[in-house]
């Protein structure tokens, strides 16, 4: 069996992580990093035993290529590398907009090649599991606490980290939302830092989601009641648990999860793809759904008029700061 050939585009936190895994993945040959800051690439090249390339030379070089640019650059990057014939994994969301996103769907599609889109959380073994248990949800209750970083920041907290969740959301409920309520606030940067949204589904559903790049604390966890029981994921720590009500009994019970890493999980879900020319995990159609809802949450939002607080601004990016340091 051939080693597939990985190139990665950007790197920053994401595409050091991704080259951090590929590097020590099994049929997986890494063949360059690309960076518009040089210093960067070669850094980067030098820890993980790869040249520093230029965009134009990976057509050659490589099979495949990870894109952890800027949300605004998908949809360039990833059109040139499709149109060069090869496949592509680019970093959530999809895109910044619709118009972006179909381009890199219609891209994929007219040259052949995967297009997957790297939404992390449905390689959790917690998500997975509860995929299998969580069968007529009725309510959820998500929250995704962030401390505060200069990463993502060219986008809101919903694109940048609710996205995760409602990428989650659509995929156990099956449909999109009928309703949207939002309310969002700008904290640390022009954009919001903090959102609250609630969401309505036809067959009765309702997920109230918060999410906040401006916390003390990361927490990254879904509650989900349904008839006689509910579920409580925390995704960090890869738990799942079941407290259910039987016969006026309740039982409290932990649900088995093979703990593993997502990215590398993701990365092998991708390699497979390639290999065995077959749809990949999470595809184009499914970003552009969890971006139109993200994007109509933002549209909720600006309808709501988001606040600022610029009093307490400095002082909780300080505290976040000197937390994550």
């Amino acid at each position: 069996m051939h080693s597939v050939r990985v190139g990665v585009v950007g790197a920053g936190s994401f595409g050091t992580n991704h080259l951090r895994v590929l590097s020590d993945m099994s049929g997986v040959s890494l063949v360059g990093v690309v960076d518009t800051d040089e210093s960067r690439a070669s850094e980067a090249a030098n820890r993980f035993g790869c040249p520093a390339l230029d965009l134009n030379s990976l057509g050659s070089l490589a099979d495949a290529v990870v894109v952890a640019t800027p949300t605004s650059t998908h949809a360039s990057v990833g059109c040139s590398l499709l149109r060069d014939g090869l496949h592509v994994l680019v970093e959530k969301p999809i895109a910044a907009n619709l118009r972006d996103a179909r381009e890199l769907m219609d891209a994929a599609r007219e040259n052949g090649r995967v297009l997957q889109i790297g939404h992390l959380e449905r390689f959790n073994p917690a998500v997975q599991a509860l995929q299998s248990v969580a069968t007529l949800p009725l309510f959820f209750e998500i929250h995704r606490m962030s401390l505060f970083t200069p990463r993502s920041m060219d986008v809101d907290v919903v694109l940048d980290l609710m996205i995760h969740d409602v990428d989650i959301l659509l995929a156990l409920v099956g449909a999109l939302p009928e309703e949207i309520r939002a309310a969002g606030i700008r904290i640390l940067s022009d954009k919001v830092d903090i959102a609250n949204v609630r969401l309505a589904f036809a067959n009765g559903c309702i997920a109230n989601l918060t999410a906040s790049r401006a916390s003390v604390e990361k927490i990254r966890k879904l509650r989900v009641f349904q008839p006689s029981e509910y579920l409580s994921l925390d995704y960090s720590r890869q738990d799942l648990s079941r407290v259910s009500v039987r016969n006026g009994e309740v039982e409290f019970a932990s649900i088995p999860v093979e703990k593993q890493e997502p990215l590398r999980l993701e990365l092998e879900s991708f390699v497979n793809c390639i290999r065995t020319r077959t749809a990949p995990v999470v595809s184009a159609e499914e970003a552009i759904r969890a971006l139109q809802v993200c994007l109509d949450i933002l549209e909720r939002i600006a309808e709501h008029g988001d606040l600022v607080n610029t009093t307490i601004a400095g002082e909780l990016a300080t505290v976040a700061v000197a937390k994550s340091s």
